[in-house]
């Protein structure tokens, strides 16, 4: 038996689900039973009623997310590693700092925060729904962190104030691009269309035909009757653009752009996470219970794509 099969008996015995965010490994996408960007991995989450374990293959902001949302399953996470260094850009006690120096304007955090921050916010977003959560808030202006890069886009499609927090957090991977790496992509394959995720910079953005989130850019690459595509964010996401689109051509603005918190998930870390229950993620009820509330609304206040 090969461990794909091994983890499939596990999966039946544990009655778990997997999901896998866009970012994983092609091997740990093809053995999830849903796929998705931080949204969709937070409505399914949210949504699987059958299943009493679920098994996050991402990073532990995500895995908190789900325990959060279901306090009465088992959250596994295969590596507790897996920490995305954004996330720990903005701990609780710099967020209420900034709720201090700001009384009364609403706080908007995007869900690659850890617990104790989303319990101190008012609404989460994601990059899918940054712009439409910030849009449906009646305030001219928000607090909005920790990703300065997608606040100042969000800055710009809603023509609010939106003052970042920390003032220069930031993604390390959608960092890596550069306007040259698009430029010089571009030059070889002018008939190629280019897509980028939000979190990189506004020169990168600048030079691109399309801005969304990874499942925003996997729709847009799929009603596109482009055939070549130029794509600015971390390279697990060409996996599924492949197997979505075969017949079409999917380049990395820069093959270097590799999340390593979310490449730690292995097939034998997920094999022993489920054999074993290894790494139950699990958040203290009083910080479960306020940032469920920022979550929830966020819910409320997206429209379902």
């Amino acid at each position: 038996m090969t461990i794909v099969n091994d983890i499939q008996e596990l999966k039946h015995e544990r009655n778990a689900v997997i999901l896998a965010h866009n970012y994983q490994r092609p091997e740990v996408q093809d053995i999830a039973d849903f796929v998705g960007d931080s949204i969709e991995l937070s409505r399914r989450a949210k949504d699987e009623s059958d299943a009493k374990t679920i098994l996050f293959a991402a990073v532990v902001f995500m895995a908190e997310s789900a325990a959060i949302l279901n306090p009465e399953k088992k959250v596994l996470l295969p590596n507790l590693g897996s920490r995305c260094p954004m996330a720990h850009m903005l701990p609780a006690e710099q967020l209420v700092i900034w709720k201090q120096k700001h009384p009364r304007v609403p706080v908007v955090l995007y869900v690659n925060t850890l617990a104790e921050a989303k319990a101190e916010c008012d609404v989460c977003c994601t990059s899918a729904n940054a712009v439409e959560i910030v849009k449906a808030l009646d305030s001219e202006t928000v607090l909005f962190g920790p990703d300065y890069n997608l606040a100042e886009y969000v800055q710009e499609k809603t023509g609010k104030r939106v003052i970042p927090i920390p003032p220069q957090g930031f993604c390390p991977t959608h960092l890596l691009f550069t306007p040259e790496d698009i430029s010089a992509k571009k030059q070889k394959n002018p008939e190629a269309v280019v897509a980028v995720h939000p979190e990189c910079s506004k020169k990168v953005r600048e030079l691109a035909d399309f801005i969304g989130s990874t499942s925003q850019i996997c729709r847009y690459a799929k009603a596109s009757s482009s055939e070549k595509f130029i794509i600015g964010t971390e390279i697990g996401l060409l996996h599924k653009l492949r197997k979505e689109n075969p017949s079409k051509r999917f380049l990395p603005a820069y093959s270097g752009a590799i999340c390593t918190a979310m490449k730690l998930t292995t097939l034998e870390g997920i094999y022993r996470s489920l054999k074993e229950e290894k790494h139950l993620i699990a958040v203290p009820k009083n910080t479960a219970e306020k940032a469920r509330k920022a979550l929830d609304r966020m819910f409320a206040l997206t429209t379902p794509s």
